[in-house]
C-alpha cells in the first residue's frame, strides 16, 4: 500500500514506547505482509493483462485515426505505473516476510532500504493518479475534437510525481531519519506534514476533478450521438447509458481504492494525541487490500464492454486468422468494419450492419459516418 504513515516507519525507532510503536508492531506482522503479498500479486496480474495488446480483426484502416487510439495508449501507461507500484509492494512484502530485520530500522542500511522501496511505491502510485486525471482530461478534449497533448501528459504523469515524492521524503528523512524523536508538535508538522500533503493533495484532486470531467464527457457523448446520427432511438440511448455507467464505475473504482487512505490521514491529524489504534490498523488492512487491487479494477472498468470480450494475444505468438493489417476485406466499401476497442471505453456503435433502411449508419454519407464514429469512439 502507499501511505505516508508507513514511510515514517522507515525512520529510526523512537526512544520510548508510545502508540506509534504499537502500530508499527502490528504493521510488522506476518498476517499484514501476507495480505500485501496476495493483493499485490493480483494487482500485478491485472496490470499485465491490461498491458497486453488486443487483437483487432477486420479493422478498417480508414477508421483508425489518432483521435480513437490515444485513449488506449494512455490506459497502457496507467497499467505500466500500476504494474511497477504493485511490484514494489510485492518485493517489500516478500522481503519483510523473510527478513524481519529490514522492518527494524536500527541501522542506516535498513533505513536506506526502507526509504528507497517506499519512494518507489509512492512514486508509481502517484503516477497512476495523474494518468487517471489525464485520461479524463483527454476524453473531454476528444469530444470537442481537439488534439491531445501526449508529451504534456508524460511530463505531468512522470515528472510531477518525481518532484512530489522526492521533496516529501527528503523533508521527512533528511538529515538523520529521526522523525519519531521530534521534540515538539511544530517540528512534527514541519517534517511530516509536507509528505502527507504531497501524497493526499494529488489524490484528492483526482477525486474531485474526475467526476466533474466525466459528467461533462457524458453530456458531450449525448450531444455527439444526437448531432452526428440525427436521431436518438433506443439504440442510441443504450449507448449513452452504457457510457455513463462505465464512467461512473471508473470513478467508483478509484474511490474504493483510495478513500481509505484519505480517511486514515484525517484520523491521524485530527486525533494526533489519542490515536484509535484498532481503527487505524483496520484501515491499514483495508488499504493493503484495495491499493494494489487498483490494477485489477482498472483492467475491468477500462476494458471493452460491447461487441464481445477482449481478444488478448501474446506478442511473441502469431495471431490466428486474418489480422487487422492483411485482411483483404478491409477495403471492401460494402463491408462494415468490425469494431474493436481502440479506446478504452466503447467501440464504434455501428458494429453490425444490415441491409435496407434498418441500419441507420448506412443512410449516412461516408464522411458523416467517419465523423460520427470518430466522435463517439474518441469520447469513450
Amino acid at each position: 500500500m502507499a501511505d505516508p504513515t508507513i514511510q515514517t516507519f522507515c525512520c529510526h525507532q523512537p526512544d520510548k514506547a508510545d502508540s506509534s510503536v504499537d502500530i508499527m508492531q502490528a504493521f510488522n506482522s506476518n498476517s499484514y505482509s501476507t495480505v500485501c503479498l496476495i493483493s499485490s500479486s493480483i494487482g500485478i496480474l491485472g496490470a499485465v493483462y491490461q498491458v497486453l495488446p488486443r487483437e483487432e480483426p477486420y479493422l478498417s484502416h480508414r477508421w483508425l485515426t489518432q483521435s480513437v487510439t490515444r485513449g488506449r495508449q494512455m490506459v497502457v501507461w496507467l497499467a505500466v505505473a500500476d504494474l511497477l507500484a504493485s511490484l514494489g509492494v510485492f518485493i517489500r512484502s516478500a522481503l519483510w516476510l523473510n527478513y524481519k530485520s529490514l522492518m527494524n530500522p536500527d541501522s542506516d542500511s535498513t533505513v536506506l532500504f526502507c526509504a528507497i522501496v517506499s519512494a518507489w511505491i509512492q512514486y508509481f502510485y502517484t503516477a497512476t493518479w495523474f494518468w487517471t486525471l489525464c485520461y479524463a482530461v483527454d476524453m473531454r478534449l476528444v469530444l470537442r475534437e481537439r488534439p491531445g497533448h501526449p508529451v504534456l501528459y508524460h511530463l505531468c504523469c512522470w515528472l510531477i510525481p518525481a518532484v512530489l515524492t522526492s521533496v516529501g521524503l527528503s523533508i521527512l528523512y533528511i538529515p538523520n531519519a529521526n522523525c519519531h524523536n521530534l521534540k515538539s508538535l511544530g517540528s512534527a508538522v514541519l517534517h511530516i506534514l509536507p509528505n502527507y500533503l504531497a501524497t493526499y493533495v494529488p489524490m484528492a484532486v483526482v477525486m474531485v476533478a474526475n467526476p466533474i470531467l466525466y459528467c461533462d464527457v457524458a453530456r458531450a457523448v449525448h450531444t455527439a450521438v444526437v448531432c452526428s446520427l440525427a436521431q436518438f432511438t433506443s439504440k442510441e440511448r443504450g449507448l449513452v447509458d452504457t457510457v455513463r455507467l462505465k464512467l461512473a464505475l471508473i470513478n467508483l473504482a478509484f474511490y474504493a481504492c483510495w478513500l481509505p487512505n484519505i480517511i486514515n490521514g484525517i484520523l491521524l491529524w485530527t486525533l494526533w494525541y489519542d490515536l484509535p489504534t484498532n481503527v487505524i490498523i483496520s484501515l491499514w488492512y483495508i488499504m493493503a487490500v484495495m491499493n494494489p487491487l487498483q490494477a485489477l479494477f482498472n483492467s475491468m472498468v477500462y476494458r471493452r464492454w460491447t461487441g464481445g470480450p477482449d481478444k488478448v494475444y501474446i506478442p511473441c505468438r502469431k495471431l490466428s486468422g486474418r489480422s487487422a493489417l492483411n485482411d483483404p476485406l478491409d477495403e471492401d466499401p460494402l463491408r462494415p468494419p468490425v469494431s474493436s476497442e481502440s479506446t478504452p471505453l466503447l467501440e464504434n456503435p455501428s458494429s453490425k450492419a444490415t441491409s435496407g433502411n434498418t441500419n441507420f449508419t448506412m443512410s449516412l454519407t461516408p464522411s458523416t459516418q467517419r465523423r460520427a464514429a470518430a466522435s463517439i469512439n474518441g469520447a469513450t
